[in-house]
């Protein structure tokens, strides 16, 4: 009897342990003493991450009264600490310093010339300022004529959206990157000129959500390339089977996304699979792609489990691609992931170092994300970006075959590195522009060093750029359009894959003003596209946007055969019953 109760007074006592709770409160502010929000806080016990409020306050409920924290942001130094419950923690951020290397630093997504870094800060200290990206804002053209805007053909950010709302929940504002919601559509492709590697068209309208302005769209479309005449590939798979993966929409829709893709090579490509998780290491040597069978038996025999070492997995996989490293080829390593990296934060400060040094040596670097958070979502766009690669999310088999099958050689074959545009405007019709999309980090903004760098842009892609212009003068009279005046200058700059020298394509925008109604259906749709991403990324415009009119539009406008565009319908109006659910919410909360 007294052994009985000796056992039960300590299980009594472990319980009594395991579940006593303990708050671990405090606040982050930088060197001057403001506030830090969306600062990610990294519980080292259990490996998630927290993040802080607007105030930069932060609570986490614990099971321990003490344990060690690292506090992360772009543009500023890491700090770990020894945290314990009893006490208020007060964190001061200390921004990097100048000589930091600049392959860790942040890349920008558009820039405009010689506007200072101190006016852009401004964007950021009111209210309208969501997490860690900055919505661009009104630039007077006559200071700022020219804005240069970063071109790839990441599209993860709308099915990300999908999977939110088909799911009935709200979208982070963060994952709305306005620029992949237009890029997944492919809208209003025109085959470049013979012997071109880019076409552009220009375009100008009213503006929907302001009569007073007008929108100003730049298409640009890349030389499509036949299937026949891609060069060989040298493809690493890379494939993440830790335990996180045990999910129906993780390990087994990837590998039925890989499937499709085998489906797709040729006699003359090779194939190596690396994973990690319980055990990391090289499943599949190089094997052509003539051997379909012993390929797709190797990714059907893929089971998850263990722990997500992801930096020595891409260690291995970059070595692999290295050692058959094709010179006029192309060679790539695919990364499939949740993005649940289970590496401490220097670590992964290290992996983004070491991809960027590869994307030096030619191998590119695309990202295949399953079932990740927004902030998963984020690290894995950096990682595709600093790896000169491109990023999508698969949460169907119907994207996946989308991504791999249809898209096979946008996806996975480049036409040129280093992509971006650049627009000078003619301030006697522009007086104030607006970039919609391509928004930069905070700290992209603050770090002084920080510069733009283009994209990676593959085969047959159309990517579009939308301006929402404040006009110089309400009307273009006839003589300036028969003397084919500018209404803006427009550069590409791009170099070709294994090239070093940089190579330019200029366009010269007609000032012509269409009326919105007679538009191309195509520009009309993306019009819709862009009024979506601007209520859920909570724009500064989104006041004058309702959801009746994206619908609207969106009817009118969308081809009855294309599925995607028909689904995107049906998205929207899913969309205006969530949100519509919480403005009642909200309301009856403050009455």
């Amino acid at each position: 009897m007294k052994k009985i109760f000796l056992i039960l007074f300590a299980l009594s006592a472990a319980f009594s342990v395991y579940a006593q709770q303990f708050y671990i409160r405090g606040e982050i502010k930088d060197e001057s003493g403001n506030a830090l929000q969306n600062v990610n806080i990294l519980l080292h016990s259990t490996g998630y991450v927290y993040h802080s409020g607007t105030s930069g306050a932060f609570g986490i409920l614990t099971n321990k009264q003490s344990d060690s924290i690292t506090f992360s942001m772009d543009g500023y130094q890491r700090e770990t600490i020894k945290a314990n419950a009893d006490n208020y923690i007060s964190i001061k951020l200390k921004m990097l310093p100048a000589n930091v290397s600049a392959l860790k630093r942040d890349k920008l997504a558009s820039a405009t010339k010689d506007l200072t870094r101190e006016t852009q800060r401004e964007w950021f200290t009111g209210d309208e300022t969501y997490a860690s990206i900055v919505e661009n804002r009104f630039i007077n053209a006559a200071r700022y004529p020219s804005t240069s805007v970063s071109l790839n053909i990441d599209r993860a950010s709308y099915s990300n959206i999908r999977r939110f709302i088909n799911t009935n929940s709200l979208v982070p504002p963060d994952a709305v990157r306005i620029e992949e919601m237009l890029n997944y559509f492919n809208s209003n492709y025109n085959q470049p000129k013979p012997g071109k590697l880019f076409g552009v068209q220009s375009l100008i309208t009213s503006c929907p959500w302001n009569q007073a302005n007008q929108l100003f769209f730049v298409n640009v479309s890349s030389q499509k390339i036949n299937l026949d005449s891609l060069p060989p590939a040298n493809l690493v798979f890379l494939i993440d089977v830790s335990g996180s993966m045990d999910m129906p929409n993780r390990l087994p829709l990837l590998q039925s996304a890989f499937r499709l893709l085998v489906n797709n090579l040729r006699d003359k490509d090779t194939v190596s699979i690396v994973v990690y998780g319980g055990a990391v290491g090289i499943m599949l040597n190089a094997t052509s792609g003539g051997e379909k069978k012993k390929i797709i038996d190797a990714i059907d025999s893929l089971t998850p489990g263990g722990s997500t070492p992801g930096e020595s997995g891409i260690r291995i996989a970059y070595r692999l691609a290295s050692s058959h490293f094709l010179k006029n080829g192309n060679n790539r390593v695919i990364l499939a992931t949740d993005g649940d990296f289970n590496v401490g934060l220097h670590k992964e400060e290290d992996l983004e170092e070491m991809i960027s040094r590869q994307r030096q040596s030619g191998i590119y670097l695309t990202c295949l994300g399953v079932g990740m958070g927004n902030y998963k979502d984020s690290k894995i766009q950096s990682l595709a970006r600093k790896g000169n690669g491109n990023f999508a999310y698969i949460d169907s088999y119907a994207e996946a075959e989308k991504v791999l099958m249809k898209e096979f050689s946008q996806t996975l074959y480049a036409i040129a590195d280093n992509v971006y545009m650049n627009v000078e405007f003619n301030a006697d019709y522009v007086k104030e522009y607006r970039l919609i999309g391509f928004d930069n980090k905070v700290g992209a903004l603050k770090d002084s060093l920080s510069s733009i760098e283009g994209g990676e842009v593959g085969s047959g892609q159309s990517m579009m750029a939308v301006f929402e212009i404040v006009p110089a003068v309400r009307s273009v009279n006839q003589k300036a359009i028969e003397n084919n005046n500018a209404y803006a200058d427009i550069k590409l700059q791009y170099r070709k894959p294994g090239k070093a020298q940089m190579e330019n394509f200029r366009y010269s925008a007609p000032v012509a003003i269409n009326d919105f109604n007679s538009l191309d259906s195509s520009y009309r749709f993306s019009v819709a596209v862009v009024m979506l991403g601007s209520l859920l990324r909570q724009s500064v415009v989104a006041k004058n946007i309702n959801w009746n009119d994206i619908i609207a539009i969106a009817i009118q406008s969308a081809e009855k055969k294309n599925l995607l565009q028909q689904e995107f319908i049906s998205l929207v109006q899913q969309a205006k019953i969530i949100y519509s659910k919480q403005k009642r919410k909200k309301s009856d909360n403050n009455n």
